[in-house]
């Protein structure tokens, strides 16, 4: 069998999101017919049915689905792959962190200085991202490394070090019932909403942003369990509570697995080295 090509993939995963082919054909650039014709020829040739079709609707079948998923993953790798070559064949090498706001713990000035210290040091490129995006950007290969909390983000496929270990706090909006308590459980917190960490599908309010999160709770739509660095960036018109058996969340640097340079073992091990003299200090 002939290996899928990146067009094809790209095609069909246009029609796959838009679930029509009209608006994938104007998303692509390209008129219709070709379009339907080169998923007719896909089909064909791997043996199966990726779309039920119909006058009124286009949905995918179990196969279409799979392809859908592995196909995302694919394109994924091939972009990875471009921005990684680009990024490495610079005269002068950099290397890409990904970070979230206020989510380094007060370590990274720290982790920065040191590292910047190191005879074999490149410039470090802060790329700054929302809540749900940093693994995003690893994959797809805007960045090399990222802090981020394990425990809130998807670490497939991305290697690890554990920096810090911190535990949990639950922000609320100051006059909400539980705000004057001096701690909480998670059992108190049972009927609240809690915002959506990841990609469900439920109809929990999400936020991109820390700043969309806070603003979320002092309406009273949610509350959030977050990681306890989250406290300098909590307004003044909000409440923050120890939850006492909230599981304690690592914060790692995470970066794609296999991916190897001088670069950046340098960074993780500096970052290591600060991490650990942090937490005996």
């Amino acid at each position: 069998m002939d290996r899928l090509e990146t067009r094809e993939l790209v095609y069909f995963v246009a029609v796959a999101e838009e679930l029509h082919f009209g608006r994938a054909a104007d998303r692509l650039g390209i008129a219709q017919p070709p379009l339907s014709r080169a998923i007719g020829r896909l089909e064909r040739r791997l043996g199966v049915v990726l779309f039920e079709r119909s006058s009124r609707r286009v949905a995918l079948t179990e196969p279409g689905e799979v392809l859908l998923s592995e196909g995302r993953k694919a394109l994924e790798a091939v972009t990875a792959a471009e921005r990684r070559t680009r990024r490495a064949g610079r005269r002068v090498p950099r290397l890409a962190l990904a970070l979230k706001p206020g989510s380094d713990g007060g370590l990274l000035p720290e982790i920065l200085a040191a590292y910047e210290a190191r005879a074999d040091a490149v410039p470090v490129d802060v790329v700054m991202c929302g809540m749900h995006e940093r693994t995003a950007v690893l994959r797809d290969g805007r960045a090399d490394v990222g802090l981020l909390h394990g425990s809130l983000a998807d670490l497939h496929g991305l290697d690890t070090a554990e920096l810090l270990v911190e535990s949990q706090i639950a922000v609320l909006p100051r006059r909400h019932r539980l705000a004057g308590r001096t701690s909480l459980t998670l059992a108190d917190l049972k009927d609240e909403t809690l915002p959506r960490w990841q990609a469900d599908r439920d109809e929990r309010p999400a936020a991109r942003d820390v700043g969309e999160l806070m603003q979320l709770i002092a309406l009273g739509r949610l509350v959030a369990v977050v990681p306890s660095s989250v406290r300098g960036q909590i307004r003044a018109d909000l409440a923050h509570v120890p939850v006492e058996d909230a599981p304690h969340t690592p914060m790692v640097l995470a970066w794609p697995r296999h991916r190897r340079s001088q670069a950046l073992a340098g960074f993780v091990h500096t970052a290591s080295t600060v991490a650990a003299r942090v937490l005996r200090d």
